[in-house]
């Protein structure tokens, strides 16, 4: 499998620290509101690779963190007249909402920045011993310029950083590019006792004493959005192997930026758009869809066009697995044509091909349609395959669909029955030769959303609101 690291700037054979298992991290939110359209784009690329690891047989180790303590949850506390930990608890809580309904996986280990206090000085102090951090007046800092690979990650020069940075209003730090590690308590805000006085960890250094907490002091990936590439990680590689002695991440991997309408997405252009708000339009599973369609490296435009040609094109998938499921309970036949399941199998290659090729889930995608339309065409027969071809053409896109995360939703059997009155009608009014009467009846379920299909194994009742 090759994927492309942002550290070597190139596509590199993945090879994991240890043989056949998989230690990833991956930014997760900071808990202050629903997490919106830009998060979810990692959250979902980056299930999509775990659970590809998975399916080619490595143990993987996955943690996602939340950021429970900063400035923008202290504001939101504020304003509502709550606790920061209430505050916390409620939008994990929705975090979670949200991340099922898009079909991601809970990850090995969720931890929370203020249940890691103790790791987090363990780490600072390190670094103070060390000689790459310094406290003023109860803050901590670390001394950007006195890691020799600074910068290493975004291609940022410490020199013209510290150039072009503005006068810090801080004159407690040596440098404008240093950066906090811990932050003395300000009037009215949450704190934790330290060697320093009391006070609260900044945003960096909480996923690198996570990291290291959870993962080890090396681990494989570590992988977020684009925007997290300077200065959060950045920082976090130089907190790391600065109290470590040791690489941080052997892959660093980030996804591309969402454009809304062509847009960079922005709460001042009002463009700016939750996953729960989007999912009172859509269903989350044509979002998280959505995302597959693009290269997790390319920019990707977000539009309710796109999302309703996203919406059309997973319906063609659930219309094949229906087609599929309707001639299972309606076949007798449990031959297996072995020339056909073998045609089929070629359409599994070129899927695990593409993901292999740095997570290309847009070929995966043109993959698991091909297969589609391969499955569209066999049953469309005059004398479609036994059921036992059908069958291992079942299993086959259930196992790719399932890699993606998609295809999720149960085939609803039930049939209302009213909606089951009407269709009897329907067929005695045929049988009768009422064809006037049984085109009434055809036209009033459409109306209700029930298409009526007539096939060589009987009428096949097709839901139009599945998604």
């Amino acid at each position: 499998m090759k994927l492309y690291n942002t550290l070597t700037r190139k596509k590199e054979d993945f090879v994991p620290l240890k043989a056949g298992e998989v230690t990833m991290y991956s930014c997760g939110p900071t808990v202050y509101n629903y997490f919106h359209i830009g998060n979810a784009r990692p959250f979902i690329i980056f299930d999509v690779l775990r659970r590809f690891f998975e399916y080619i047989g490595y143990k993987v180790k996955y943690v996602q963190n939340f950021t429970d303590i900063d400035d923008k949850m202290i504001k939101k506390a504020n304003e509502e007249g709550k606790t920061v930990f209430d505050i916390a608890e409620r939008y994990i809580c929705e975090y979670y909402k949200d991340a099922h309904a898009l079909g991601i996986k809970d990850p090995t280990e969720a931890p929370r920045a203020t249940d890691n206090i103790d790791a987090i000085i363990s780490i600072i102090n390190k670094l103070i011993e060390n000689g790459y951090a310094y406290e003023t007046d109860g803050d901590v800092y670390f001394s950007a310029n006195a890691f020799d690979g600074y910068g290493k990650l975004s291609g940022h020069n410490p020199e013209d950083l510290e150039a072009g940075a503005r006068v810090s209003v801080d004159e407690k730090k040596k440098s404008p590019i240093d950066f906090a590690l811990w932050k003395a308590q300000k009037p009215g805000e949450p704190a934790w006792d330290s060697p320093w006085g009391k006070g609260r960890p900044g945003w960096h250094i909480e996923c690198s004493a996570m990291a290291n907490r959870f993962l080890g002091e090396t681990i494989d990936i570590h992988s977020g959005g684009q925007d997290l590439i300077f200065p959060h990680h950045e920082n976090e590689i130089a907190q790391s192997e600065a109290a470590n002695g040791k690489p941080f991440a052997k892959y660093w991997l980030h996804n591309g930026f969402i454009n809304i309408d062509n847009e960079k997405m922005s709460k001042s252009k009002g463009n700016f758009f939750t996953v729960r708000d989007i999912a009172k339009e859509y269903d989350y599973e044509v979002i998280r869809f959505f995302m597959l369609t693009a290269h997790y490296r390319s920019p990707i435009n977000f539009s309710a066009e796109l999302l309703e040609q996203a919406k059309t094109a997973l319906n063609r998938i659930y219309e094949c697995r229906d087609n599929m499921l309707f001639i299972l309970s309606n076949s007798e036949s449990t031959a297996v044509d072995s020339e056909i399941v073998e045609k089929l199998m070629q359409y599994r290659t070129k899927f695990i091909e593409a993901l292999k090729d740095d997570l290309n889930t847009a070929d995966a995608l043109a993959a698991v349609f091909d297969l589609v339309r391969e499955i569209n065409t066999i049953i469309a027969y005059d004398v479609p395959p036994g059921k036992g071809t059908i069958e291992k053409a079942f299993e086959l896109l259930s196992e790719l669909t399932g890699v993606l995360g998609i295809m999720r939703k149960k085939h609803d059997d039930n049939i209302d029955q009213n909606v089951k009155a009407l269709i009897e009608e329907r067929q005695k009014a045929r049988a009768e030769k009422n064809y006037k009467r049984a085109d009434e009846i055809r036209d009033l379920l459409n109306e209700m959303g029930i298409e009526l299909q007539d096939t060589p194994h009987g009428v096949k009742v097709v839901s139009k609101n599945r998604l």
